[in-house]
């Protein structure tokens, strides 16, 4: 899969209120208008609660 930086990946979240769901996350990278890899890793993700931004970051960089 494309490599998303954890810079990228913190942007695109950027006001992200947690917890929250997979589809929200995806909805937040739209909105602040992330790369086009960001949203399909971020969609691609197994896992569908996050209670905040650090389990997040696992779940995109450790699967």
């Amino acid at each position: 899969m494309a490599e998303v930086s954890p810079i990228d990946l913190q942007k695109a979240l950027s006001g992200m209120d947690y917890p929250t769901d997979k589809q929200h996350l995806v909805e937040r990278a739209r909105k602040n208008k992330a790369d086009d890899k960001v949203v399909s890793r971020l969609n691609g993700l197994k896992q569908d609660h996050f209670d905040g931004p650090n389990e997040v970051q696992k779940a995109v960089f450790n699967e």
